[in-house]
C-alpha cells in the first residue's frame, strides 16, 4: 500500500510538474552563463529612437527584452545557425515573457542567445527554434530540405543584399580588392 502511495505521488508530481521546467544548454560561448529572466519583448529601434510602429515592426525588426530594471537586452541569437530571434518574440510583442538561454560578453558586447521562452508568468515554455519553419513557409520550399538547412544561401533578402552590397558589406568594389588579395 506504501509502495502504491508513493507511485501515485510520482506520477503527480511528473504530471504537475515534469514538462514545465527547461534549462538553457551550454554553448561554448566566451564567458557563457546560463540565464532565466523576466522582460518585456520590445522593437529595439523603438526603444532607442522613439520610432515605434504597430506590432513591433510586423516581425521586419530587431526585437529585444527590456528588464524591470530598464535594462535593454539584445537577444541576436536562437537555435539555428545564423538566424536571429524575431520569429521567437514577434508572438509576445509589448508582453512580459520569461526568457531562458544563455548571456555572453565578446569584446565588451553583453548579448543574449535565446534557447527558450514562455508568457510570464505562466505561459507554456517555447523552444527557440520557430525560426526555419516559418523561414521555409515563406519560401515555399519544405523545412526538412537542404535547401532549408542552409537558408542564409537560399534567402532572397540575403541574395538582394549581397548583390547590392557585396559579400563582405562593403561594396562591390571592396569585394573585387579584398577576393583579388587571396
Amino acid at each position: 500500500m506504501k509502495r502504491n502511495i508513493k507511485f501515485m505521488l510520482m506520477v503527480i508530481a511528473l504530471a504537475l510538474f515534469g514538462g514545465t521546467v527547461q534549462a538553457a544548454e551550454e554553448w561554448g560561448l566566451p564567458e557563457e552563463k546560463i540565464s532565466r529572466f523576466e522582460a518585456k519583448v520590445v522593437d529595439v529601434l523603438c526603444e532607442l529612437s522613439g520610432d515605434c510602429p504597430e506590432s513591433c515592426g510586423g516581425g521586419k525588426r530587431q526585437l529585444g527584452l527590456l528588464d524591470g530594471k530598464g535594462k535593454l537586452i539584445l537577444p541576436l541569437k536562437n537555435s539555428v545557425i545564423f538566424a536571429g530571434t524575431t520569429d521567437e518574440l514577434i508572438g509576445f510583442c509589448g508582453k512580459q515573457v520569461i526568457a531562458d538561454g544563455l548571456l555572453t560578453t565578446n569584446r565588451g558586447y553583453t548579448v543574449f542567445a535565446l534557447q527558450f521562452v514562455k508568457e510570464a508568468p505562466d505561459g507554456k515554455w517555447q523552444r527557440a527554434n520557430r525560426f526555419l519553419p516559418k523561414w521555409a513557409k515563406r519560401n515555399s520550399v519544405p523545412a526538412n530540405s537542404p535547401k532549408a538547412a542552409r537558408w542564409f544561401d537560399n534567402d532572397p533578402r540575403v541574395k538582394a543584399l549581397i548583390e547590392k552590397d557585396g559579400r563582405l558589406g562593403l561594396g562591390l568594389k571592396a569585394d573585387k580588392e579584398y577576393l583579388s588579395r587571396k
